[in-house]
């Protein structure tokens, strides 16, 4: 078997980035910049206010000094007249700077009086002032190739001028159960069949990440439903099967894709769940095999596939950073595999706590929609004392955020 850190390398090494097309920048959100962009001009354009009050001097800003108002500057429109010593003008939020200010007194600050106004508060120098440039210079790169476009960078992208931006395609991925044991959702469960689970789970988990599913339903335990299904999911960017892949009498899945030219590259990996992965090639195209207990399903999509897919759809850092956790309680495993062992965090003292999410057969999916994380406990130990400390990869919003 190989490892876990050795397989992840390989399948890596093995992926494409996918071709781009320019999108507008209302449909932007989530997709994957294709090239780098860089300020038109500054941002701001112009030394603004950044409250609304009354444009000053610091040099006549004494407490309690009375100023005379000579004008008023709105959003939106151009300062055209000098501010005199002595004098204040009305200033909106955002409205440029007059010529002559240094300093900005908010209205909460002041008591307008007629055509006076007095300061009612001490005034520091240049408070309240927004630079030209103090966000963005001009020419500066404010966004890379491989960036993940959310709110923030869709609205410097705006703000900069931009309608809309290249970015990678959302990767179309296939996605094959294997088994004549499967029925569809809503279909009749006789004795002996399950709910074709796997495939909603995984289509759920590619829409989460940006990529588009493509359900190819059920391939059927022998041979000619296997080329016909598999055929069809050639005809994406990826192809992930479930199930099939193990050396059972009906595990087709492994020698069909290598009848239909399928390098694959690798077939069991030193890890609990997911031994029964494999990975191959299709002239070019990435074959991402799981096994079919559920959980072992999500979990080597999520620690195999997904960062392969992440690259492929153009991510930068398509490799989630783990976190250091200390355990809240004992863990024991057996030798041999690297476990991924369903879990749940808290926080005491500044330091992530860990503690079990249920039972961890590969068919307990129960835990897994209770876990936080995935405790990554190593193949030589057995026992994992509490007090100990030990990797975890996020699960779900967290992995994001934690990417390195």
């Amino acid at each position: 078997m190989i490892s876990f850190l050795d397989a992840r390398s390989k399948i890596l090494e093995n992926i494409s980035v996918i071709d781009t097309e320019i999108v507008p920048l209302a449909q932007a959100s989530g997709r994957i910049l294709a090239c780098a962009v860089c300020a038109p001009w500054d941002l701001p354009l112009w030394d603004n206010s950044a409250m609304d009050g009354y444009a000053v001097r610091f040099a006549d800003c004494a407490m309690g000094a009375q100023l005379q108002l000579t004008g008023y500057i709105p959003a939106g429109k151009a300062a055209t007249q000098t501010l005199e010593a002595g004098c204040a003008i009305k200033i909106m939020t955002g409205a440029p700077i007059p010529p002559g200010c240094d300093t900005v007194v908010p209205l909460e600050d002041a008591t307008e009086q007629g055509s006076t106004v007095r300061l009612t508060r001490t005034v520091k120098s240049g408070q309240h002032l927004r630079y030209r440039g103090e966000d963005v210079r001009k020419g500066t790169e404010v966004l890379s190739s491989g960036t993940r476009l959310r709110a923030a960078e869709i609205g410097m992208l705006a703000g900069l001028g931009q309608v809309q931006v290249q970015a990678y395609r959302r990767p179309r991925v296939a996605v094959l159960a294997t088994g004549d044991e499967l029925v569809e959702p809503g279909q009749q469960l006789e004795a002996g069949c399950l709910v074709n689970s796997n495939s909603l789970a995984l289509a759920a988990a590619l829409t989460e990440m940006g990529c588009e599913p493509v359900l190819l339903g059920i391939a059927r335990d022998e041979r000619q439903s296997h080329l016909e299904k598999l055929r069809a999911g050639f005809g994406a960017d990826a192809l992930i099967t479930s199930a099939g892949v193990s050396a059972g009498d009906r595990d087709l899945v492994k020698d069909v894709l290598e009848e239909l030219g399928t390098n694959i590259l690798l077939w069991k990996v030193a890890i609990k769940p997911g031994k029964p992965f494999a990975f191959g090639l299709k002239e070019g195209l990435p074959v991402f095999c799981l096994p079919g207990n559920p959980v072992a399903t999500l979990v080597t999509f999520e620690i195999l596939a997904r960062p392969a897919l992440l690259k492929l759809a153009g991510h930068r850092r398509p490799l989630q950073r783990p976190v250091r956790a200390v355990l809240a309680e004992d863990f024991r495993k057996k030798k041999g595999r690297l476990n991924f062992t369903r879990v749940r965090l808290t926080m005491d003292k500044g330091r992530y706590m860990v503690r079990g999410s249920g039972m961890q057969s590969s068919g307990i999916l129960s835990s897994l929609a209770a876990a936080d994380g995935l405790a990554m406990l190593g193949a030589e130990g057995e026992i994992f004392k509490a007090g100990e400390e030990v990797d975890v990869h996020l699960l779900g919003c967290g992995a994001f955020a934690e990417e390195h």
